[in-house]
């Protein structure tokens, strides 16, 4: 048949040719490269917005820890909720990029000493964030440490840092819910926990704990 030896010249030649090899290959690859490109910039991403709010934890505590310090009065200043609810606006704008308000809790506690039972206890705690969740640690009502719930100190579970007599510790904990930038790039959803901690900087009036009236950062809220 005259057809036979056409099909064995064209087979032969397209053994030979080798033009489309490199495009083949490349088309195998594409999507290999393609997923490893997008899981990379979603982890870079990822690590990116935990070191943020990490920097927003630390900010939020350096900030608690000064507040009263630009009172220049005799009096030793106390902590008002206008003060509190001014730091925590600074954090949430400050995180305002990855959607802290949206997606995170902010909690700041006060970890002080109490002089009658020598316990550590959380004096007060105020809370920002529409991000439902509660301190690891205790809260200024049932679970402030002076019932049945104790807090024996904040930070790592091998070295807890303590409040001393006449000083407080402010405790700023972060908790957010990480969405990402490619939806399924890393399969599942990624909440972030931060915390930061710093020793008061000044003398302050512990005793009425935080004073003034219409709290924006109440922790029920």
């Amino acid at each position: 048949m005259p057809t036979i030896p056409f099909v064995r010249k064209l087979a032969a030649r397209l053994r030979r040719d080798t033009s489309a090899v490199s495009t083949i290959e490349f088309g195998f690859m594409l999507p290999l490269f393609i997923t490893m490109g997008m899981t990379g910039t979603e982890l870079a991403y990822m690590a990116t917005v935990n070191m943020q709010v990490s920097q927003v934890a630390t900010s939020l505590a350096d900030n608690a820890s000064r507040l009263g310090q630009t009172d220049n009065s005799a009096v030793t200043p106390t902590v008002t909720e206008a003060d509190i609810d001014s730091i925590m606006e600074g954090a949430l704008r400050q995180g305002r990029s990855f959607g802290l308000g949206e997606n995170g809790r902010i909690i700041l506690s006060s970890l002080e000493y109490h002089n009658t039972t020598g316990r550590q206890y959380f004096h007060w705690q105020r809370c920002r964030g529409d991000l439902a969740r509660s301190s690891a640690y205790g809260d200024e009502d049932q679970n402030n440490g002076l019932g049945s719930h104790r807090i024996y100190g904040v930070g790592s579970a091998t070295n807890r840092i303590t409040a001393d007599e006449g000083s407080a510790v402010m405790v700023a904990e972060i908790v957010y819910d990480y969405e990402g930038i490619i939806t399924g790039a890393i399969g599942r959803n990624v909440q972030f926990r931060q915390e930061a901690i710093f020793l008061i900087r000044d003398d302050r009036n512990l005793e009425p704990g935080v004073t003034g009236d219409d709290s924006q950062s109440l922790c029920d809220a």
